[in-house]
């Protein structure tokens, strides 16, 4: 996925002079074709994302469109402000890339883990935040980005992520896209976002072969939340779930309750699965940290029976 966006970028540079790069303390060798070929408009900064998200801003107001690419949390974390008063206030075309969004830097302890990236970006006026399930769903969300009249936050995942989105769902930017249907209604209808897509449909599997059907609608788009399409599978739900990589607190899960809340008297039960209110204990590996969490396929499929059980 990383690779996706980040090619997606230099293609887009190719064919738009308004595009430009920038970096922020990035590894030697990120997007080397591009600087290459397009050294003017390819820009590595230092360990400064406050600046950085400035410089972005200034170049925005003089008709570029940055993309501004470096670890998830410290493009949420440590650039907050700048966002928030030089990018959002003045509604510009700025598209930031959080590199390692949700638990992907589990090696790096809780200093890495971009367990509130969602929550922190979708607070703010103007921004649309978006989490990809896949390398080809991020090359069709980045030919979109280019032309969207807002701010962006794109979460990235680790890479070499299974690919389950197809081409023939289409795409749209606010626009959640249904991954599996139940054969019927009064099922459990999934809502997931980014890559635990993957998991929560490995999940559906395995409650099927148990005779319990669900519905997975896939948000890509976490702001604008599609709340057409959120409702219209809430009618047919007799139980909601969400699936998140992300603090139960502020992230995907909050902002479906809100979107329910906000628009029906009353609505299915709903239970919310993702990261818990603690910054983590454990180092390991991306799975080590989900499992801990309860997000891997089998511990969703159970914690949904155990939930479909008290009702």
């Amino acid at each position: 996925m990383r690779k996706a966006c980040l090619d997606a970028v230099h293609m887009l540079a190719r064919h738009d002079p308004r595009v430009v790069f920038i970096g922020s303390d990035l590894g030697p060798g990120v997007l080397e074709g591009m600087k290459k070929e397009l050294p003017e408009r390819y820009f590595m900064e230092g360990i400064s994302e406050a600046n950085v998200i400035g410089m972005a801003a200034g170049l925005a107001m003089d008709g570029y469109i940055p993309y501004v690419n470096t670890i998830a949390t410290f493009i949420t974390r440590r650039g907050f402000e700048q966002v928030a008063l030089d990018v959002c206030l003045h509604h510009l075309p700025v598209r930031l890339i959080g590199n390692g969004g949700g638990v992907v830097y589990a090696p790096l302890g809780p200093t890495h883990l971009a367990v509130d990236d969602f929550a922190l970006m979708r607070v703010l006026p103007n921004m649309t935040v978006m989490a990809a399930s896949d390398a080809d769903e991020m090359r069709r969300l980045m030919e979109q980005s280019l032309d969207w009249p807002d701010p962006i936050y794109i979460r990235l995942a680790k890479g070499g992520d299974k690919i389950i989105s197809k081409e023939a769902n289409g795409f749209a930017i606010g626009k959640a896209i249904p991954m599996r249907m139940a054969a019927a209604a009064n099922s459990v209808l999934f809502a997931t976002t980014g890559v635990m897509t993957t998991n929560t449909l490995a999940a559906a599997e395995a409650l099927a072969a148990k005779g319990i059907d669900s519905t997975v609608l896939h948000f890509h788009t976490i702001k604008p939340l599609d709340v057409a399409a959120l409702l219209a599978y809430t009618a047919k739900a007799k139980a909601i779930v969400t699936v998140e990589e992300h603090s139960l607190i502020g992230g995907f899960g909050s902002a479906i309750i809100e979107v329910l809340t906000d628009n029906l008297v009353a609505f299915p039960p709903v239970k919310r699965l993702g990261l818990s209110d603690a910054f983590s204990k454990y180092y390991g590996t991306q799975n080590d940290l989900l499992e801990a969490n309860g997000l891997m396929p089998q511990q969703i499929a159970e914690t949904t029976e155990q939930f479909l059980n008290r009702l």
